[in-house]
């Protein structure tokens, strides 16, 4: 891969994040870019019989996409790369109009992980979707992207509380709630702002998944501009990536000699246990039904199965340079070294020999690096939806993923060649090139 690959394809990830503030904008932007390769989206409502080609469903904040090359028999094994659009962050309850002292706030509920004090002082919009009031009675949606400095978690100033570098945990319930206006508390003002940028009329809204985010643009941090800075770094890259490597599979001169699938689960961050989460039966639903829809047997799904592979793309931890101690001192990966290949024989992910082989050997085929991560015995290991995958369907699965600082925060940071790295290896993976 050359060095223009690499910015060409970084320089997409942030268009990418930026128009995806939202786990519902970003199956909106993967939706769109399939659309554009030629994919054409299936509800769970249509008539299935025969469809082949480029396939993808949308179900909430989820997407499964897939590709059948010309063909393809219907036991023809699937290659997965499963991924989940949320990242942590700060969600807006469904009574959110309040304040104090002469300051309008709203209530925010904490949704997954969330290091707090990296929202601190951040100017913050709002995105999400909207339901309405439909013609025929069911909901229709529309997403809300308020790219306007419209919140701030204020910090107390260092003079009214000394203890602010000692150490001491923000108070979750006093101080969470951001300003977003002088005056007292309005019953409906939030509504009727939010409302209003999605052209839509208040009294049609019938509930909303709304949440905050960043307002600053991703971009480049260096002298040579070497590392990425954005929000939802994780699990974003590792989104724009399978849907990169789907396309590439897709329109490639070569027909892959598999079924290559994109599973992008939403509620990885707060335990993948809903309907458009890794524990659901979604994916498991999708394929069975896209074997059936070609004439497949019962027979045909268990031998698609047999013979699948699942790559659980989610960010992994680079080594601190500040808190090298917390890392095991033998697995320590860097920025731009390639995305790891994740460990952890307790199961927290589901990577085995197996999995490396393969792994490995389409890193070869790529021309890509890669990176072994194991955690230090002495901390917690975190998971992904590898295990989760690799338990339901009884799939061979390996857990990888790009390296990067600040997982979790309000902005992460990552190595500006390693996107492209994993986009090229989950397409040797998905085509078996």
């Amino acid at each position: 891969m050359t060095p223009a690959t690499h910015r060409s394809h970084t320089d997409d990830l942030l268009s990418f994040i930026a128009a995806s503030p939202s786990p519902y904008h970003v199956v909106a932007s993967a939706a769109q870019r399939l659309e554009k390769a030629g994919f054409r989206e299936l509800r769970g409502t249509d008539d299935w019989t025969g469809a082949t080609g480029g396939c993808f469903v949308i179900r909430a904040g989820a997407l499964i996409a897939w590709y059948v090359p010309e063909g393809a028999p219907a036991h023809t094994p699937f290659r997965i790369v499963g991924t989940h659009t949320d990242s942590p962050n700060l969600r807006i309850k469904p009574s959110p109009d309040t304040g104090t002292a002469g300051w309008r706030q709203i209530g925010v509920e904490i949704y997954g992980g969330v290091p707090l004090n990296t929202w601190l002082d951040r100017d913050l919009g709002i995105s999400g979707r909207l339901a309405l009031r439909g013609p025929d009675g069911t909901p229709r949606y529309r997403l809300v992207q308020i790219d306007e400095p419209l919140l701030r978690v204020p910090q107390l100033a260092i003079h009214l509380d000394r203890s602010v570098n000692e150490g001491v945990a923000l108070d979750r319930q006093r101080h969470i709630a951001p300003v977003w206006a002088l005056g007292d508390p309005q019953e409906g003002a939030l509504l009727r702002r939010v409302a209003a940028a999605a052209e839509e009329d208040p009294a049609d809204v019938l509930g909303w998944d709304l949440m905050l985010h960043d307002i600053q643009p991703p971009g480049y941090l260096g002298v040579d501009r070497e590392f990425v800075v954005a929000s939802r770094l994780d699990n974003q890259i590792s989104v724009h990536a399978g849907v990169t490597a789907l396309v590439g599979a897709a329109t490639g001169v070569e027909e892959p000699a598999y079924v290559p699938v994109l599973a992008a689960f939403d509620h990885e961050e707060v335990g993948s246990g809903s309907e458009t989460g890794a524990q659901s039966p979604l994916l498991e639903r999708v394929l069975s039904r896209s074997v059936s829809a070609r004439g497949g047997s019962g027979e045909d799904w268990s031998r698609a199965l047999s013979g699948a592979f699942c790559v659980s793309a989610d960010m992994a931890h680079a080594v601190h340079p500040n808190y090298a101690e917390r890392h095991d001192p033998d697995h320590r990966p860097l920025p731009n070294g390639g995305p790891t290949v994740k460990v952890n024989v307790n199961q927290r992910y589901a990577t085995d020999s197996t999995g490396i082989a393969v792994f490995t050997a389409a890193c070869e085929r790529a021309g890509a690096p890669w990176q072994p991560f194991v955690s230090n015995n002495a901390m917690p290991c975190g998971t992904s939806i590898g295990p989760l995958t690799a338990a339901r369907l009884g799939v061979t699965t390996v857990d990888v993923g790009v390296p990067g600082l600040s997982m979790h925060s309000a902005r992460e940071l990552c190595g500006a060649d390693d996107p492209a790295y994993l986009a090229a290896i989950l397409g040797a993976i998905m085509t078996g090139g």
